[in-house]
Formats: structure tokens, C-alpha cells, sequence
């Protein structure tokens, strides 16, 4: 597989860790599915704008060095629990502003 491709997994799947944890929250659940997808998307995006901006992370599958690796996963949870958080918030701010 591509180092390209192995960053990606990895920051998918710790994007969709943060989210579910994120998502714990009962103010910003999205439920499971909504946790892991939002997770999801905001690691895999997050972590490919991390990368940009830190050369070293985005050759960390390349040169097998575990602190990159650990790095894509921080930055991919990060990036993950992040966006969950804002879509958590602003969907439930929605739904309350519907409340009679």
C-alpha cells in the first residue's frame, strides 16, 4: 500500500475514535453512527491539512517512524472530535430553536 493511503486509514480510524469520544457528550451526540461518520470525515480531512502543514507527518507510513504514526493518529482524533463537536452543537442548537 502507498504511504498516502496508510496516513488516510489511520487518521480515518482515529478520527472516527475522537468522535465517538467526542460524541459521549449527551449536548453534541450525534449517535453512533452520526459520531463515527462525522469522526470519521473530520479525521480524514483534518488529518490531510495537519500534514500540509507539518511536512513530517505526511511521510510518517514511508518511513515507518512511530512518532509521525502517533501523530497522524493525534491529529486525526483531534480533527475528528472537533467536527463532531461542531456539528453535535449545531444540530441540537437547531433542534431546540424548533422546541414549542
Amino acid at each position: 500500500m502507498s504511504a498516502m493511503l496508510i496516513n488516510l486509514i489511520i487518521q480515518v480510524v482515529s478520527g472516527a475514535i475522537g468522535g465517538n469520544i467526542a460524541g459521549a457528550s449527551r449536548n453534541i451526540n450525534l449517535g453512533g453512527l452520526g459520531n463515527t461518520v462525522s469522526g470519521a470525515i473530520g479525521g480524514g480531512l483534518g488529518g490531510q491539512i495537519l500534514g500540509l502543514f507539518i511536512p513530517m507527518l505526511s511521510s510518517a507510513a514511508a518511513n515507518m517512524d512511530i512518532g509521525a504514526l502517533i501523530g497522524q493518529a493525534a491529529g486525526g482524533g483531534v480533527a475528528g472530535a472537533i467536527l463532531t463537536a461542531i456539528v453535535g452543537a449545531l444540530k441540537n442548537r437547531g433542534a431546540g430553536s424548533q422546541r414549542v
